[in-house]
């Protein structure tokens, strides 16, 4: 009979306040990411990041006194399964916003499925143009599009290496095929003439093939859109074939994270990468976010990290502002952020042919003595830039 009272109680408790008992005191997120597979490093980070800001969140009491509750969906970075995981959090969870995932492959999937749902997405570090120019109403995007990764990398090459020459090379992705067309928009923008432009499949375990075409170009820039092994693999094998140009670079993804030095080695000595953020930038929250991280991880984050961890102030700061937590509602709110957050400034804009894109300042990285340092634009570096680069010969 007490055992029945109490169910009885729950019951009616349930009824009266119009929502479920025990979720009353949280707002329940779930993300879809890719945790196993190929792309699982950047998984792995996000989801770090995810939860270091939901920890903080929580522990200056939540959002509107609600608990930010996060679990984590694993995608494997397939688009047919962030689809269906996103598919059943908005039509059997009732999540009424979206956040996450990584590929621009994938975010394509949840993207469609958002709009098509009217419920808000906040794309958090997939980059293809396309994404932001479908007239999406539900679709928004904080990290910057491909088109202006190499905003900074074009301003570094165009005041201090001065090319005439590049080759492109990337991996037959979403973010790859994107990356590279941006590059070579920029490319021409800027007197530089590509002499080649060429795909390869990710997973490649022999470049030399392609590099060997490269070298008998003699291009005076190496530029590659590419993720983390295959970027390591590209600079060792370059370093093999003793391939020489005036510059390597990386068009961020791959080569601006701290895997790529682990994996590469000196090989990766002097390369330099677009960035959409440095752990050694000013933005408030910045350093202690970095710090943070460090302190657990025993690594800095990359971008991506630093993304996700700004994502969820985004969330939180749309959630306060909103006037009901209805699919419309956060779309409303989202629509009108205009916030400053450890990965920079955020305000959706509908320009440039996007809509509800987030546009910031973009960054060098180089490698300098096995370290990422900031080098690009002059007033946020770390570190005077390495130019002209060694030759490999001269390299000890």
């Amino acid at each position: 009979m007490k055992r029945l009272s109490i169910i009885v109680l729950a019951i009616c408790l349930t009824a009266f306040s119009g929502s479920p008992l025990f979720a009353a005191d949280t707002f329940d997120l779930a993300i879809p990411l890719p945790l196993t597979g190929k792309q699982a490093k950047f998984g792995e980070m996000m989801k770090r990041s995810y939860e270091i800001a939901a920890e903080e969140i929580n522990a200056k009491g939540g959002i509107k006194k609600k608990k930010l509750h996060l679990s984590f969906e694993d995608s494997g970075a397939k688009p047919e399964t962030a689809r269906a995981i996103v598919e059943k959090l908005i039509d059997t969870k009732k999540q009424p916003i979206i956040v996450g995932e990584y590929t621009s492959a994938c975010a394509k999937a949840v993207a469609a499925v958002a709009e098509e749902r009217k419920t808000p997405y906040l794309i958090v570090a997939s980059a293809d143009d396309d994404i932001t120019q479908k007239n999406y109403k539900y679709v928004f995007r904080q990290n910057p599009v491909n088109a202006h990764y190499s905003d900074a990398v074009i301003d570094f090459l165009a005041k201090v290496v001065k090319p005439k020459t590049m080759v492109i090379l990337y991996e037959s992705s979403a973010f790859g095929t994107s990356g590279a067309e941006a590059m070579a928009k920029d490319a021409a923008k800027a007197g530089i003439k590509v002499l080649l432009k060429e795909k390869y499949e990710a997973g490649s375990v022999d470049f030399k093939p392609l590099l060997s075409k490269v070298k008998a170009t003699q291009a005076d820039v190496v530029y590659m859109v590419s993720y983390v092994m295959d970027a390591s693999l590209l600079m060792k094998q370059i370093k093999e074939l003793r391939l020489e140009a005036k510059l390597f670079a990386g068009g961020a993804a791959g080569f601006a994270i701290p895997e790529f030095i682990d994996n590469a080695k000196d090989a990766a000595e002097n390369v330099i990468t677009a960035t959409l953020w440095t752990s050694q930038l000013k933005y408030p929250g910045a350093k202690e976010y970095s710090e943070k991280y460090k302190a657990k991880y025993k690594d800095y984050p990359s971008y991506h990290g630093a993304s996700a961890y700004s994502a969820l102030y985004v969330v939180k700061d749309a959630l306060e502002r909103a006037k009901d937590w209805t699919q419309e509602g956060i779309r409303a709110a989202l629509k009108a952020s205009n916030t400053m957050t450890a990965f920079g400034p955020v305000k959706f804009e509908d320009k440039e042919g996007y809509q509800n894109q987030n546009f910031t300042d973009t960054f060098v990285l180089q490698v300098i003595k096995g370290e990422h340092e900031t080098i690009w634009p002059e007033k946020y570096a770390s570190k005077k830039y390495v130019y002209p680069v060694p030759t490999w010969r001269e390299r000890r």
